[in-house]
């Protein structure tokens, strides 16, 4: 078995009870096999970024987990499927949307994963939940270019 790696996973959903939605998922990362979740963020309300619809429900969590990261992914694609996720186009509303910010310190680029995830910088419905949870895995600098976006504290995971 390959050692423990501490993953962190952005979490969003708009259609549907979105809080709920989000707080399913937080739960179901404990399903998951060779993976446990060690921390979540609270919820945060935000607009959509890039994309119509009402606003999502975001929160992010870290898990220690043995699986591979294409693996992790695979896991959480099938979260998303368990949810009713449909991809009709690009930035679709959703019912859950499950990203792969961070492996460990692992930098991947492949065609179906890139880690850290691409956009993550640029997005506070990220970096605020991953800076209760991680604050060294968030620069300041960061923090900062992302501040004039709308996003506000919903509630705790539960």
């Amino acid at each position: 078995m390959r050692d423990a790696v501490t993953a962190y996973i952005g979490i969003g959903a708009n259609l549907g009870d979105a809080p709920a939605q989000v707080r399913a998922a937080l739960q179901w990362l404990d399903e998951l096999p060779q993976t446990r979740r060690i921390a979540a963020s609270g919820l945060w309300r935000t607009a959509p970024v890039d994309a119509d619809g009402p606003d999502y429900c975001n929160a992010v969590a870290a898990v220690s987990t043995h699986l591979s990261a294409p693996a992790l992914l695979q896991a959480l694609h099938a979260l998303e499927a368990r949810a009713g996720r449909e991809r009709p186009y690009r930035n679709a509303p959703r019912t859950l949307d499950l990203d792969l910010l961070l492996y460990g310190s692992a930098r991947i680029q492949s065609p179906h994963l890139t880690v850290p995830h691409p956009r993550m910088g640029q997005r506070a419905f990220v970096l605020m939940p991953l800076a209760q949870i991680a604050p060294d895995r968030v620069p300041a600098d960061a923090l900062k270019a992302v501040a004039g976006q709308a996003i506000e504290p919903m509630a705790s995971p539960a």
